[in-house]
């Protein structure tokens, strides 16, 4: 993961998600579980974009 994709997956994490993956049920998944808590938004973001 580079620097950008590390901070934008702290403070924005469907951000960071669309970057690596566009428009799809990941990123769905991600501002749902941010809308629910930004933790688990992070956590999310983090598991999707180290695969």
């Amino acid at each position: 993961m580079s620097l950008l994709t590390i901070i934008l997956s702290i403070l924005l994490p469907p951000v960071a998600v669309f970057l690596k993956h566009g428009i799809g049920t990941t990123l769905l998944v991600s501002i749902l579980l941010t809308l629910l808590g930004w933790l688990p938004g992070v956590i999310h973001a983090f598991y999707v974009n180290s695969k």
